[in-house]
This record gives C-alpha cells, structure tokens and sequence, in this order.
C-alpha cells in the first residue's frame, strides 16, 4: 500500500482541479500562468478523476492478479454496491446543484465496468483504445438523431430525471459526463492498476506512452482543425452563478448538456476540454498517465517530499469527502462560482487550504474519511455472498 501513495497524491490533485473549475475565476479572466492553471484543470481534473476511479476498482477486484471463486464474486458485489450508492448520492446532489456532480456517473461507469474486472492490462487498454476511437463518432451520430421530442418521451418514463436534471439519457450520453465516451477514461485507469508501478522500467515506458500519446493528439488536432483546436468551450457560456455552477459548455460535447444536432461533424476533428472527441481522449488519457507516473515517481524516489505532502495525500484518502464537501461549504458560505467579472483566486485558495487542514486532521484519528467509511460499511453486506 506505501507503493499507492502517489496515486493518492494524484487523486488530491484531481480534487483541487475540479475546486478550480467550481470556484475560481473563469479562463476568460485569467492571464500567464494562471491561465495555463485554469485551462489545464478545465476537463483534465476530471478526466483524471475518472482515470483514478478505474485504479481504484482494481484495488477492490484484485490488483496484480484478479481474485476469483468466492472472493471474486464478493469483490464483484462491493463493487454493485457502491455503484448504487454513488449513484444513489449522485442523483440526490444533482437535484441542488446540478448536472455538474460526476458521481452519478461514477456509479454507471463502476456497473459497466464489472464485465471487465477480471481482464488482463493489456486487455484492458486495447478496449479503452477502443473505445477512444470509436465512441465519440457514435456518440455524434446518436446525439444527431435525439431530437427534443425523443429526449422528452424518454425523459417521461425516466425516474432519476423526474427527481434531478440528470437522467439515465444524461448518463449514458448527453450529459456532463457520458458514459459511452467516459469509459474509455475508467478502463484504461483500470488497465494502470492491474500493473507494477513500482518497476522502474514499467514508469518509465508509462511516461513514454503519455508524452507520445498527449503529443500525438493535440498535434494531430491542431493540425487538422487549425489553432483554435484546443480551444476550451467552458467560455461559450456564462455561470448561472449559482453554488457549485459551472458554466454551459464546460461538459461533454453538447455545450448545454443536450443533444448538438446543429453541430458540423469537423468538431470531431477538435481536443479542446471536454469536447469528448477521439483527440480529447487520447489526449486526456496522456495526460493523466503522466500525473500519475509522476507523483508515483516523485513519492518514491523523494522521502523528504513524501513527508512534505503528507497533509495533500491525506486530502487524496478521502477524495470522495472533499469532492462532496465543497458542494456542501459553497452552499453553506454562499460562495458563488466564478463569473466573468470575478478575479480573485482567494476564494479557490481558501477552499484547498481547508480540505488540507480538515484532512490532516482527522486522519490523525481516523484510517478513512467520513464518506469513505460510511461507503466502506454499505458494502459489508457483500460478505455474505456466496
């Protein structure tokens, strides 16, 4: 386990990505190097996110090797339940704030996932490339054919939509997050963690792949859709400006969440963030090979570092709490999201700052997080299979 502490660095980093895309100011309002900031936390602290929740399904599978027989199934089962219960809080969070929340997907994404828990890494990046390279243009076509009159006679026989503006339509296809184009993220997060990252040789190929596949595919998309390929379309809207909005545009391809029948297909060609294209996913997926490799290499091979981010990696052991708790402490502090006029990185600041010390602390008393240990006990009822 001291081997995944740099998964847990990774995963703290996530959180603080998707703090910065819900409470710091806007791209529009950035400059230097706080712009890089922003627009590299602008999709890629998601799709991180997403990459990571697949390395943590091979936590509970089995890593190295799957387990099978009895202890396959029950894994498979803790598994299911937590899928339920994700969705289950996903669903109750979106009804406040929103299609934004990503843990409804998170449940399908673990549900779809169990087909493939017991796969070899290879395996498993073949599918994920796959998957990149198909879904996308399956999903245009899809999305082209759902016109509003087939979105609301599936809407209406739809119970999560009934309770939240996300329903199973949003998650499989139209909403922040899809399903059909996210699993791509989540499997090849699954391939990771079916392999040694504690051999050199193995980070060092790893890095290798990330850089070649992150290079390939912005370049690619910049030379085939010109400079404004990597555009982020999170400025093609304007914040609701409620707790915890983000702007229309900053989730999957459908700049308001819905279908984009008007959309030309040479958009397949872009990589902007969240543009949900092959070159988006591939090179989202490079990019968070790379974050993991290095914080991996980095808590390794620096033991005084490793002590120095140790309030950051606690953050990381209960990413589920700090993701949920900044919802709640913008509701509860009425902290609005960042608007165009808004260019104060003090309420950003202040938000990482607290999720540091509230970590820190109460990991000096307690092995998980709040969340992760009332997650941890729904899924005791897993023991029982047999």
């Amino acid at each position: 386990m001291g081997r995944l502490v740099g998964v847990d660095l990774a995963r703290a980093l996530a959180v603080f990505g998707m703090y910065v895309v819900h409470i710091g100011p806007p791209l529009s309002a950035t400059t230097g190097v706080s712009s890089w900031i922003r627009y590299v936390a602008d999709g890629h602290s998601s799709v991180l996110f997403a990459t990571l929740a697949g390395f943590s399904l091979m936590l509970l599978a089995g890593r190295r090797e799957p387990k099978t027989g009895l202890a396959g199934r029950q894994a498979k089962a803790r598994i299911a339940i937590r899928a339920v219960v994700l969705l289950a809080l996903g669903t109750v969070m979106a009804m406040e704030y929103g299609g934004v929340i990503i843990l409804g997907f998170y449940g399908v994404y673990f549900l779809l996932a169990l087909p493939l828990v017991r796969l070899s890494a290879k395996t498993l990046a073949i599918i994920a490339a796959a998957f990149a390279l198909v879904t996308p243009q399956l999903a245009f076509v899809l999305t082209s054919l759902l016109t509003p009159s087939v979105q609301e006679s599936i809407n209406a026989y739809d119970p999560l939509r009934r309770l939240s503006e996300v329903g199973v339509l949003d998650l499989l296809l139209t909403g922040f997050y899809p399903a059909l184009t996210w699993m791509s993220f989540v499997i090849a997060g699954m391939a990771l963690g079916r392999l040694d990252l504690s051999s050199s040789t193995l980070r060092r190929r790893l890095a290798a792949v990330g850089a070649a596949l992150t290079v390939a595919a912005y370049g690619m998309s910049l030379l085939l859709a010109g400079k404004n390929a990597l555009r982020s379309t999170a400025e093609d809207g304007s914040s609701s400006g409620g707790s915890g909005s983000m702007p229309p545009g900053s989730g999957s391809m459908p700049l308001d969440g819905g279908s984009f029948p008007d959309m030309p297909a040479s958009s397949l060609l872009s990589a902007g963030p969240h543009s949900g294209t092959t070159f988006d996913i591939i090179g989202s997926v490079g990019v968070a090979i790379l974050v993991i490799v290095g914080a991996t290499v980095l808590m390794d091979r620096l033991p005084r570092l490793r002590r120095l981010a140790k309030p950051v990696i606690a953050v990381g052991t209960m990413s589920l709490t700090a993701y949920v708790g900044h919802f709640v402490a913008q509701s509860v502090l009425s902290t609005s999201a960042g608007t165009s006029t808004q260019q104060s990185w003090l309420p950003l600041i202040m938000y990482v700052l607290g999720a540091i010390v509230f970590a820190t602390i109460w990991s000096r008393f307690f092995r998980r997080g709040p969340l992760e240990y009332l997650l941890n006990a729904a899924t005791k009822p897993a023991k029982h299979i047999r």
